[in-house]
């Protein structure tokens, strides 16, 4: 049978208004509102209007109450900058000291130079030890996998903390070596947060919780690898962090990856259906349901998200009247775009855009 977004949304095979706008926008992917509510911590313990944050990042302060809901990579990227304008802080309060503005430009230039990915993870590594008090890490070597390693320097940190500090290592080490760095597994030295399905997004399946230390683990073939940026690149790769690093450099080695990667070569009203899919990927329906099935995934909710972000960027980001994104996206109806938008972020998309334009 051909596969459905739900009851409501029927796939429509036929022309769209706009071919390829869908396509601009597969890239850009959107953030959980729980990564949005963590970021906001430090600004409540301040005493600080975290709706008026929110609102100046073009984010809905209504959307904290949809624990469903998500935001595009810019409005979280933007809620990051203005988080450390109003603090002087780009690490959102997380440490005694705090990663005044700037800090993680000048990460940039004392990296830039390096000839290795393993000198510029070295001396990272050593330029956050001199910014940051509570955390530090240490790059091992053994036996073909390298390990970054982070120590508490201190009581243990919050989830979100142990996060952000190996999503930005990771993400520059991605950049300098112009490709994303697959990794073997990451460890938190604290429970599983309700987000972790977005960790295995960003970092790699195998998680692992209630660990001694936190860190990541990635072959160590990779430290060889030359740096290829420049001066010149990295002002384009600082105008667009944090949003760039972490959407651009996911986890691509798991097969929810791979067929997101199919799927984005062809426009959504396009899409195959699960047996022909099966097919292309050389395997049975049922095989191929029961690999997803280890991963946590099901083929409807991986096009569910891949449609989810695409409505989210293009509501965000153009001014398309809704019925054609609605086609675009492989809906039949506008109705039933209604109707799913709703299910997967909390609000329509009319009142979603409104909001973002407010």
């Amino acid at each position: 049978m051909p596969q459905t977004l739900n009851a409501d949304a029927r796939i429509c095979h036929g022309p769209v208004g706009r071919a390829g706008m869908s396509q601009r926008h597969a890239e850009k992917g959107t953030i959980a509102i729980d990564f949005v509510d963590e970021a906001l911590v430090c600004i409540r313990d301040a005493g600080l209007d975290a709706a008026a944050i929110l609102t100046a990042a073009c984010i809905s302060p209504e959307l904290l109450a949809s624990p469903q809901a998500r935001v595009s990579s810019s409005q979280y990227g933007q809620l990051w900058h203005l988080i450390a304008e109003t603090l002087d802080d780009e690490f959102f309060g997380m440490d005694r000291h705090r990663m005044k503005q700037g800090s993680f430009t000048l990460l940039c230039h004392a990296v830039i130079q390096a000839d290795t990915l393993e000198r510029a993870l070295r001396r990272a590594l050593r330029f956050l030890r001199l910014v940051l008090d509570g955390i530090e890490g240490e790059l091992r070597v053994e036996d073909g996998v390298a390990r970054i390693v982070l120590q508490d320097r201190g009581p243990p940190q919050r989830a979100f903390a142990y996060g952000t500090f190996l999503l930005m290592l990771h993400g520059l080490a991605c950049w300098l070596v112009g490709r994303r760095i697959p990794l073997h597994a990451a460890d938190f030295r604290c429970a599983e947060p309700r987000y972790s399905g977005e960790w295995r997004v960003l970092f790699a399946q195998q998680l692992n919780f209630d660990r001694e230390t936190s860190g990541i683990a990635f072959d160590a073939d990779y430290l060889a690898l030359p740096n290829i940026q420049n001066e010149r690149t990295m002002k384009a790769f600082l105008r667009s962090a944090p949003a760039n690093f972490l959407v651009k450099y996911k986890n691509s080695a798991s097969l929810s990856a791979r067929i997101r990667r199919r799927l984005r070569e062809l426009p959504p009203a396009a899409w195959p259906e699960f047996d022909a899919l099966a097919q292309q990927f050389h395997a049975s329906a049922a095989t191929l349901r029961r690999r997803l099935d280890d991963e946590g995934e099901s083929f409807r909710s991986i096009m569910d998200g891949m449609r989810r972000d695409l409505a989210i960027s293009m509501l965000c980001d153009t001014r398309h009247p809704i019925v054609e994104i609605a086609a675009e996206l492989g809906f039949a109806e506008a109705s039933a775009f209604h109707r799913a938008f709703k299910k997967w972020t909390g609000t329509r998309p009319g009142e979603y855009r409104l909001r973002t334009a407010r």
